[in-house]
């Protein structure tokens, strides 16, 4: 078995950065959009130069105007754009138009996610499924119910797409989610401590991928 795609997300500093970058992630993200890990593109693009990295940067917007991913795109070499609000399938394509990265969307987990991942397929090339919160939009360090990960799994087999599985996944039930054989895993409050990306916490996370890639072969 393949290891899983990895995401860390929500690298909010320089000494974030350091962590995620000497890690197996193959994405780290950076949060665009109104949130306690909320970032300066300035700031991001600053850090960037300062650690030598081969990691893909994922920008991850909740219901932006167009001015504000023009901005991060001239600050930050980024190679996926994550929408994660109420955008449009027209502003989705509207954007792909000017962007050479991939486009991902990402979807709260409720009784409509099927319908919505058919919905946005044809305008983006994975998904992110989170658990729904209210009031917030991801990184709430709480999960869906995975019973619902085969589902997930399966369409975007079938549809050709790439899909992570986020929401409350940590070093105590990651073994449970890639038991499921997700195609990725997206963390951000699971390998923190005290609001800070956290060495020991991505060890015990790789620990356990690497454990669960040995075992499947």
């Amino acid at each position: 078995m393949n290891k899983p795609i990895i995401k860390f997300c929500g690298v909010q500093s320089l000494n974030d950065l350091k962590v995620v970058c000497h890690s197996l992630a193959d994405y780290i993200g950076f949060i665009f959009a109104e949130s306690k890990r909320k970032v300066d593109p300035l700031l991001v693009a600053e850090w960037l130069k300062e650690v030598d990295t081969t990691k893909k940067v994922v920008a991850v917007f909740v219901n932006p105007i167009d001015e504000e991913i023009e901005n991060v795109l001239k600050h930050v070499p980024v190679d996926v754009i994550q929408f994660h609000g109420n955008e449009t399938i027209d502003q989705i394509r509207r954007i792909g138009h000017s962007f050479d990265g991939q486009l991902w969307k990402a979807l709260h987990h409720h009784d409509k996610t099927i319908d919505e991942m058919e919905h946005y397929h044809s305008v983006i090339d994975g998904f992110v499924i989170d658990s729904r919160t209210k009031g917030q939009w991801g990184g709430t360090g709480v999960r869906f119910d995975w019973d619902a990960v085969p589902k997930y799994i399966d369409l975007t087999n079938r549809l050709k797409k790439l899909c992570l599985i986020a929401g409350g996944v940590n070093e105590k039930n990651i073994s449970e989610l890639l038991s499921l054989h997700p195609q990725g895993i997206d963390l951000s409050s699971g390998i923190e401590k005290d609001q800070k990306k956290s060495s020991e916490k991505v060890n015990k996370i790789e620990e356990r991928v690497l454990q669960y890639v040995n075992i499947s072969r």
